[in-house]
């Protein structure tokens, strides 16, 4: 019977009743749609598969829904991809961007028995020259640093907890950043 209707009535009833037929439907008939944008868009099947996932959570969470005055459905549902595609692709830049050290130097840090001597100077020397870099650094920026990095805060989280502006908090970890990369790469140059 769901499959008579139309997809802005299967979407009212995903968004009034959270009915989990018409979802399903819904599903069924955009998925491969969705997917091959993602794809097209990501270059990455993975990146295709989370941003499908994040598409199909919205529609079934949104509270707006789709407006059939506004236009077609599929127009519709390839916007909400776009954007999604979009934020999910900056976020894996900034996340790749935001790293400032070599990845390779992060895993070489702690401690292992299982290295040689002079391996192990050399580890020894890059945690230093980390901490040695962390000094360059406000409480603020070092704070700042251990939540997004380590603790896993999103920068509008750290916003809301500080009660701060986003932009004040993104300024201060582009300006945080910019110091421990200039540190960094002053090291590499003296080497």
């Amino acid at each position: 019977m769901m499959h008579r209707k139309t997809d802005g009535e299967l979407m009212n009833l995903v968004r009034l009743r959270r009915d989990r037929a018409a979802f399903e439907q819904l599903y069924d008939r955009y998925v491969k749609l969705v997917y091959s944008f993602a794809l097209k868009s990501t270059q990455n099947e993975h990146a295709a598969r989370d941003v499908v996932q994040l598409v199909f959570t919205r529609l079934w969470t949104t509270e707006s829904g789709y407006d059939p005055n506004k236009g077609q459905f599929v127009n519709w549902l390839i916007t909400i991809t776009r954007n999604l595609t979009i934020d999910y692709v900056r976020k894996q830049r900034r996340h790749e961007a935001a790293v400032a050290f070599e990845p390779d130097e992060w895993a070489r840090i702690p401690a292992d028995e299982r290295h040689s001597p002079e391996e192990e100077a050399g580890r020894k020397w890059v945690r230093e020259q980390i901490r040695e870099a962390y000094h360059l650094l406000s409480a603020h920026q070092i704070r700042l640093i251990e939540r997004v990095y380590w603790e896993g805060y999103t920068l509008s989280e750290i916003a809301k907890m500080n009660n701060e502006p986003l932009g004040t908090i993104k300024s201060r970890l582009h300006q945080s950043l910019k110091v421990l990369r200039k540190h960094m790469a002053s090291l590499k140059e003296g080497k």
